[in-house]
């Protein structure tokens, strides 16, 4: 994860409880995850933030911060029964903010380009954009105040569902247009997380927006993943240079059998791999697989993307789209300087992150799935996290 610089204008009011947030968990609520939602309520860029919880029939806990979109706890049940969280994160909206010391994308609804742009720039309609450069030379999710580092407008339609809505002016971190854009989380009671994301513009532009949050199956994230089964639904991706920036190429993952996830496989079997080139380059999985869901222009999102299972807790999580890509990133850069939720230390690979989205620096890709949104067009991208237990 690469620094970035801190929000101006944070005050940080942990004491107070918000009002004029519908929905809003509030002081003294008692949640499964046992976060405390006076510690998200705050004033970030002259706007309120606060902690909103869903809760379906069966149990299940989904805890969301309308700062950056993030989902802050997930609450599953696992083999025995035990409520286990699986998403890692902190307990205050300090440690999201205060990013120059605690960097991270946590759970958070990435825009308005999630994953990496090649230098920065592109070309839109003759034009040349240039971007911030916050990844070495390149932009990362949308430059050093992406989406994720706004406040979103909060709307809780009901006790299973938060609609997050955000204003995204024209010239927002170079990007043309005018945007608005907004994601709905909604709890269903077969225990998945389904998320709509949707967006319009007055102008031209792109639009890739993803969920990040950093799953951890085995119900304690101070340790890692390498143990957990990955399945990947496709049969090709898109191999990167040493700047995670793709070379252009689909291939066959037949041809790099260390990203070959076709057959369900422990994610410690090649994460470490450095005499594979591909995996040295992105210093464990950091890639996007291209979905065998996605043919002539539609994803199927019935059908599993992915899915992950952990043979300690037996919670398995199934992963639906109707996006052309999944970038699966295996918490490479996570070092152990950032403790969170439950004073858990994060590791590297004490989490898996499962990303829905269009192929990295598809606009500077005129031959990939299309990035572009213009005025008229709405921008629609759909992904469920489908939670069960496998005994």
């Amino acid at each position: 994860m690469k620094k970035r610089n801190s929000i101006l204008g944070i005050a940080f009011m942990a004491a107070l409880t918000l009002t004029g947030c519908a929905g809003g968990s509030k002081a003294g609520d008692t949640l499964a995850s046992g976060l405390d939602p006076a510690k998200f309520d705050s004033t970030i860029d002259g706007q309120k933030t606060a902690l909103y919880t869903l809760k379906n029939k069966n149990g299940m806990e989904v805890s969301i911060t309308n700062f950056g979109g993030r989902i802050v706890s997930i609450m599953v049940p696992d083999k025995d029964g035990k409520m286990q969280d699986v998403v890692l994160g902190f307990d205050n909206i300090y440690n999201y903010a205060d990013f120059e010391h605690t960097p991270s994308d946590f759970g958070a609804a990435i825009g308005r380009y999630a994953n990496r742009i090649n230098g920065g720039a592109f070309t839109l309609e003759g034009k040349k954009i240039q971007l911030p450069q916050n990844d070495g030379k390149n932009c990362l999710h949308g430059g050093p105040h992406g989406w994720q580092y706004c406040v979103y407008t909060p709307d809780q339609i009901d006790a299973q569902t938060l609609k997050l809505t955000l204003h995204s002016k024209d010239g927002d971190m170079n990007f043309p247009g005018n945007v608005t854009a907004s994601v709905t989380y909604k709890l269903t009671d077969d225990n998945a997380i389904d998320i709509s994301y949707e967006a319009t513009t007055d102008k031209p532009t792109v639009i890739n927006m993803t969920n990040h949050s950093y799953f951890n199956l085995n119900g304690d994230a101070s340790q890692p993943i390498t143990n957990c089964k990955l399945y990947i639904n496709a049969d090709k991706f898109t191999p990167i240079n040493n700047t995670f920036i793709p070379l252009g190429q689909i291939v066959p993952v037949k041809q790099v059998p260390e990203v070959d996830f076709t057959t369900p496989t422990e994610v410690g079997k090649n994460v470490s791999n450095f005499k594979s080139e591909q995996i040295k380059n992105a210093n464990g999985f950091d890639f996007n697989w291209v979905l065998n869901t996605y043919k002539d222009g539609k994803g199927d999102d019935k059908t599993p993307a992915a899915s992950v299972v952990s043979p300690t807790t037996g919670i398995k999580l199934e992963v639906f789209t109707n996006e052309p890509g999944l970038q699966v990133y295996t918490g490479n850069f996570l070092n152990g300087k950032v403790t969170g939720k439950y004073g858990k230390v994060y590791n590297q690979h004490a989490a898996i992150c499962l990303e829905s989205q269009h192929f990295p620096d598809t606009p500077n890709h005129p031959e990939w799935p299309t990035a572009e949104l213009k005025p008229g067009q709405k921008y629609q991208s759909h992904c469920i996290f489908k939670f069960s237990v496998e005994k």
